[in-house]
């Protein structure tokens, strides 16, 4: 690939066009916003000029809603040997295309795993991709050459290529995306007109839980509004969850000790049924996840304090698989959970002791 048009210059399509910029391909930007694709332009991304002619890979990064009506656009105008879109949806924009009557070998369908809670041109980053998936969606009528293009695409944003059916992607967003994020903001709703008090009693548990619901409304209704069957399909068995461990609550305040027991089997039910699917959640680079032992540090909210804790552990040996902040309530301290493999834990425990730092049993 030498030449790409980016149509869209927001968070992804921005990041798209940083990412092959860096890697020599010449990229040209547009946007029904010309002032955002000037941004992009401004950051690296590109030109704003149009090409003179056909580039090799047109990538459409429109909201879902529009996707289909860009492509026809771009198809009919012949800007491109290949297009491509990154829409989270696939299989409504494949089947507006092929109402519109257009030759779609030209075309594959894609959607990156990734994003931020940001949006625009000013959020993106050549490296978003990086270690994600990215998903293609091929049929029978997609051109050799487009696949080609498209997993040159993939490689030159340094993302692992996934390759599904458009239903059976569309169903497994709902799943892993966009039915959590509602679920996300319904539970940071109950904090909108919470007491102060009780807000301010907010730890990392309910950080983690309603990180996603700081995402742009405007961009999520886009979103749902394409693959509204499969999330609400999914909200309706999480309803009936709801139910089920309301009844169970409301059972626990019985007098009554065989109601009380029924209540406690429903919790425990669907605890143990949380356990058992977060256990399936893919662990690091999306290997099966593993159990690491928690080296809990506590640390003051001073500059350099992490980067002494890591040229620590790695003066002993250890390396750090994962790490969590949790931020003390009034205080300029916090507490760094540092995730390493057991074995590890005894020495990263006795090392950090010895260079005086404050552990937490």
């Amino acid at each position: 690939m030498r030449t790409a048009l980016v149509i869209g210059t927001g968070l992804i399509g921005t990041s798209a066009a940083l990412a092959l910029a860096q890697r020599g391909v010449t990229v040209h930007l547009a946007d029904h916003d010309p002032g955002q694709a000037r941004t992009a332009a401004a950051l690296g991304a590109g030109t704003d000029e149009a090409p003179e002619g056909p580039v090799d890979l047109a990538i459409v990064a429109a909201p879902p809603a529009h996707v289909a009506a860009v492509l026809a656009d771009a198809m009919r105008r012949g800007v491109a040997r290949g297009y491509l879109d990154v829409a989270s949806v696939k299989g409504g924009p494949r089947r507006e295309l092929e109402a519109l009557g257009l030759d779609l070998s030209s075309y594959i369908g894609s959607h990156p795993m990734s994003g931020r809670e940001k949006s625009g041109p000013l959020a993106a980053t050549g490296d978003l991709f990086e270690g994600r998936p990215w998903v293609l969606t091929p049929t029978r009528d997609t051109d050799t050459e487009v696949l080609n293009l498209a997993l040159e695409l993939v490689s030159h944003c340094r993302a692992v290529p996934v390759v599904m059916d458009a239903d059976a992607h569309d169903r497994a967003v709902a799943l892993v995306s966009h039915m959590p994020h509602l679920v996300s903001s319904m539970v940071a709703a109950r904090l909108e007109n919470a007491e102060e008090a009780a807000v301010r009693l907010c730890g990392q548990g309910i950080r983690d839980v309603t990180r996603i619901a700081a995402s742009d409304p405007r961009m999520w209704i886009d979103i749902l509004s394409a693959n509204p069957g499969p999330v609400a399909d999914l909200l309706t068995d999480v309803a009936a969850d709801l139910e089920e461990t309301v009844r169970a609550l409301r059972a626990l305040q019985s007098s009554d000790e065989s109601k009380r027991r029924e209540g406690t089997s429903g919790i425990e039910d669907v605890l143990r049924r949380g356990n058992a699917g977060q256990i399936r959640v893919p662990g690091k680079h999306g290997s099966a996840p593993r159990t690491y032992e928690v080296v809990a540090v506590l640390i003051d909210d001073q500059p350099g304090q992490l980067a002494r804790i890591f040229a620590d552990a790695g003066m002993a040996g250890v390396n750090i698989e994962d790490v969590r902040i949790e931020h003390a309530t009034g205080q300029q301290a916090g507490l760094v959970q540092l995730m390493v493999e057991p074995k590890a834990a005894p020495v990263l425990t006795a090392a950090l002791r010895e260079r005086g730092w404050a552990l937490r049993q």
